[in-house]
């Protein structure tokens, strides 16, 4: 597929020999720190050296006070407190981290985990009238609630109040809950506002340790968080991006016991990061909700022993495997699809419905076909006599108001710019497909169905030493808003050892021209370029740079990313 290469600006050079001169680095570390935002040494400081202590004050959130003000009358007055939450990894770790802090001085609390299939994403009706038939008073919901104003006003009138923790987008109408904390409202000012689920859930027992326990006591569920921030694509800017390095530093060195099984059932041997979680323990949290019950998530999480864990990973890992089969089959179908159908081809969406496809993976499935279509793109199932979907994006549009815009013919619906959920009548398909492409289409040019590869700098190979490789590593974590560095190199070739492996992805040693530096490359579905490359054309490259270990020894690899002739 052919892809776009966006060049960043390059920074004022006085800001770029000023920074050199305050951290003593080379120009290069500082092109990319000054596009980032670090202009000077405080800055650098902040950014290098992250701190627990720069962590914003929880009370700069609105409701903040009230949420914990009533935290503490329910167990002053040994009210029953159910910690409701969402069936993903964002909604199971917040379960997880909140209900294992509270549970270790306060025993009347419960978790709950709405079924995926027979209530549906958010707060429900059947999930309130357990919450009533069980006496609980008083209900926490985490990384769901913004937009259930109806079944928060139903829940006060059954004598149960809500403090609502989410983190997506508000309504119009804000539920009427004893406190809001979603900093995405209007009259929020909280200085970052793009916690994730279980980030919101953290920062609400940190107000209450700090107010009534000990604060030092919240830190040992950073890991939770760091799985959190990392598996639902939030920005790891600010509060964020110290929650994630402290986070991934406990999940390295001493995780609970339920994340320290899902390491070892996903035979992870070295340090994960951003990356790492995305591709092994997210997927593993998630099947358990896509395939059973997401509440098997929360189990595996709050687990006290180790013996315990491994027992509920091993069960958590086998549901996996089956959301796999799930997953490959149904994105064979829907390519299928795709592929049979030439009007569909011209389309600037994909909209795709089938009644028997698996509910769990639809998302997942929805990635896939952007992926490899790179267009937004609607998967739809049939549940409950309704029709359910996931949504994906692509780069640079808004999926959530695209959706927005088709409001009228659906029935429920939430999400963020580059994912979202639906639900409408079975009546309403058709209409949601046409209008759906004519919204997309009216804003979504032709270019920005080419995939974009942003360039962060053009180096020469001999400026890749290990002292750069070393200032690269600790700009992580990597992730939205502080991506890893993509480099071009010019004037490239093959050097030697030029292979294919799989029938889809390349490898070789590339040097350049007026250079003795040789790297080992590898390219990942790229062996479209095989042939000019063993023509040995000269070349440009877009690239990260990684360390690559192998039978024990560690070298520098160039992960390309594309290349052009």
């Amino acid at each position: 597929m052919e892809k776009r290469w966006f060049y960043k600006e390059i920074p004022p050079q006085e800001d770029i020999m000023s920074l050199c001169k305050a951290i003593n680095t080379s120009v290069f570390t500082s092109t990319i720190l000054c596009q980032r935002g670090i202009t000077d040494y405080d800055s650098a400081k902040r950014f290098f050296r992250p701190s627990l202590k720069d962590l914003h004050d929880p009370f700069l959130m609105k409701d903040m006070h009230q949420a914990v003000q009533r935290l503490k009358k329910a167990i002053d007055s040994n009210e029953r407190i159910l910690i409701y939450g969402d069936y993903d990894v964002d909604g199971t770790t917040a379960v997880a981290l909140v209900y294992s802090y509270l549970k270790k001085f306060y025993p009347n609390c419960a978790a709950y985990i709405p079924d995926r299939y027979a209530e549906g994403y958010g707060v429900s009706l059947a999930g309130i009238e357990w919450a009533e038939q069980n006496g609980y008073s008083l209900i926490i919901a985490l990384d769901c609630g913004i937009k259930a104003s109806e079944i928060v006003s139903l829940a006060h009138r059954k004598g149960i109040d809500f403090i609502i923790c989410d983190h997506h987008l508000p309504d119009d109408s804000i539920p009427h809950a004893i406190a809001v904390l979603d900093p995405k409202q209007d009259d929020c000012s909280y200085p970052c506002p793009d916690l994730s689920g279980c980030g919101l859930g953290f920062k609400l027992i940190q107000a209450f340790a700090r107010t009534h326990r000990n604060e030092e006591e919240v830190f040992e569920y950073l890991d939770l968080v760091a799985v959190s921030i990392a598996s639902d694509i939030v920005p790891i800017t600010d509060e964020n991006r110290i929650l994630c390095h402290y986070g991934l530093k406990k999940l390295n060195e001493n995780p609970l016991p339920g994340l320290k099984a899902l390491k070892d059932i996903a035979c992870i041997k070295n340090d994960l990061d951003v990356s790492g979680i995305v591709f092994t323990l997210g997927p593993r949290i998630n099947a358990a909700g896509r395939v059973a019950h997401g509440s098997a998530a929360v189990d595996l999480l709050i687990a006290k022993t180790e013996e315990e864990a491994n027992a509920l990973a091993e069960k958590i890992n086998l549901k996996n495997d089956l959301r796999k089969e799930f997953d490959s089959s149904i994105t064979e179908e829907a390519i299928a699809m795709i592929e049979s159908n030439a009007a569909h081809r011209s389309l600037k969406t994909t909209v795709l419905f089938k009644n028997s496809w698996h509910k769990g993976v639809i998302g997942i499935v929805a990635a896939r076909c952007v992926e490899k279509y790179y267009r937004p793109t609607v998967i739809l199932t049939e549940s409950n006599n309704k029709i359910t979907g996931s949504a994906r994006s692509i780069n640079g549009f808004d999926l959530y108001n695209a959706i927005l815009e088709c409001s009228d013919l659906l029935e429920k619906f939430g999400g963020h710019k580059y994912a979202a959920g639906l639900t409408l009548d079975i009546s309403n398909l058709e209409a949601f497909q046409q209008r759906f492409e004519k919204v997309v289409s009216s804003t979504l040019t032709d270019e920005m169905l080419i995939p974009v590869i942003d360039i962060d700098l053009s180096i020469p190979l001999d400026a890749i030493t290990s002292g750069f490789l070393n200032v690269l590593k600790q700009i992580a974590p990597f992730g939205p808003g502080n991506q890893k560095p993509v480099f071009e190199a010019q004037n490239l070739y093959v050097f030697n050892s030029l292979t294919s492996f799989k029938d889809r992805h390349i490898k070789f040693l590339v040097g350049q021209e007026g250079n003795d530096n040789v790297f080992q490359a590898v390219g990942f579905d790229l062996s479209e370029h095989y042939n000019r490359l063993a023509r040995r054309d000269n070349f440009k490259m877009a690239f990260t740079i990684e360390e690559n270990t192998y039978n024990g020894i560690t070298s520098v690899q160039l992960r390309i990313k594309d290349i052009k002739f």
